[in-house]
């Protein structure tokens, strides 16, 4: 099976986490306060607060911007369903917009628009809290128009940078940009830690915060135990703090070998009917994913196709997921096809092919012969 990722787990990995593991201690400490510091230097911030993975970064983030109950926070269409639903969970209301075609990040002439009509009703500009752009599959947004809107509404920004973790737009890297930006060490990303997430700031009052948020609500700062609000369990491990720490020294190397194979893709795909990802210009994307649009004929198919693929040896997905068309949302705010046309598309289009660092000239050959052999069977008269 060619598989859609695999993490670049070594030997240095094992014995990091064998290091912790051996010695027992195992709660966020020393390792974790390592590895903090590394992310912060990396991405040139002034905190870096790890999590227990990046929807609990993303959950913390809106409550440390005081997102309440009946608050609204503007996001984009098209997105893991954690983007979204950690508004929810602080009883706000997301208020989606659509997409740009080329990269698949949240249009900012469509977020412009969407202010623009809560603008006309002053009590509902009023309970707009945060706008929650994508990096999406680790390809920037396009932060500085997106920046240039928020700053005229005075709306703080949560970058969910989950997938983009060593991206750079015009030389800053992506989740530096807004008020807070927000990480993820899955698996399917560049490096990992099994979970983990990271928020960063360069506000000492929302990083006090996000401290004390993430462990039981203790003053990060007191000499001894001291709880001054409600908070959550959302740390992270010693050992996965270890682990963070190898894979953080091989960031740049994995990031490289995914470039390079994106850009074989991209040559092997030249001229086919199947359209590969956009870069924007300025931007400098990681490829978490590498996502390609199938031609329009191909998208009630698709299912079939990945099904295909599967039985031929090739693991392939969606690229991710209509957020407001999910049950839940459709559900419950009356969402249907049209209100977001764009991502309508790219969702019914979109196709994840395998990207890691091991995979092979050979195999991407593979993928790609295969991919056209069966649309060229979904495409027959």
């Amino acid at each position: 099976m060619i598989r859609l990722t695999i993490p670049s787990i070594e030997a240095d990995d094992l014995a990091a986490v064998r290091e912790v593991l051996a010695t027992g201690f195992l709660v966020q400490g020393p390792r974790v306060a390592a590895f903090e510091r590394a992310l912060a230097e990396y991405l040139g911030v002034r905190h870096a607060i790890a999590v227990s993975n990046c929807t609990a970064a993303l959950h913390l983030a809106l409550l440390a911007l005081d997102v309440r109950p009946g608050d609204l926070v503007i996001v984009t269409a098209y997105s893991y369903t954690a983007t979204a639903n950690v508004i929810e969970l602080c009883a706000a209301q997301p208020v989606f917009v659509d997409i740009q075609p080329d990269t698949f990040n949240m249009a900012p002439d469509r977020l412009a628009e969407t202010l623009e009509r809560l603008a006309a009703t002053r009590a509902a500009l009023g309970r707009v809290r945060a706008i929650l752009p994508v990096h999406t599959f680790g390809q920037p947004a396009d932060m500085p128009a997106i920046m240039a809107i928020a700053d005229r509404y005075g709306i703080p920004v949560v970058e969910d940078a989950a997938c983009a973790l060593g991206a750079r737009l015009a030389g800053r890297p992506a989740g530096a940009w807004g008020a807070l930006g927000c990480f993820s060490f899955h698996p399917r990303k560049a490096i990992t830690t099994g979970e983990g997430g990271l928020i960063v700031t360069d506000r000492d009052d929302l990083a006090w915060r996000l401290r004390a948020l993430r462990n039981h609500g203790q003053d990060p700062d007191a000499a001894g135990p001291d709880f001054v609000m409600p908070g959550f369990n959302y740390r992270l491990t010693e050992f996965q703090a270890a682990l963070g720490l190898t894979q953080l020294a091989k960031l740049d190397r994995i990031i490289a070998a995914r470039r390079e194979r994106a850009d074989r893709y991209d040559q092997l795909l030249a001229g086919s009917a199947v359209q590969p990802p956009a870069v924007a210009p300025g931007a400098v994307p990681v490829y978490q994913s590498y996502v390609v649009l199938l031609p329009p004929a191909a998208a009630a198919g698709r299912g079939d196709l990945i099904g295909r693929l599967r039985r031929e040896g090739i693991e392939t997905t969606i690229g991710t997921w209509h957020m407001p068309m999910t049950t839940y949302f459709r559900a419950r705010y009356g969402y249907r096809p049209g209100d977001f046309p764009v991502t309508d598309d790219v969702f019914a289009r979109s196709l994840t092919l395998p990207l890691h660092e091991t995979l092979t000239a050979e195999e991407q050959a593979q993928v790609v012969g295969r991919l056209h052999d069966a649309l060229a069977v979904a495409l027959r008269p």
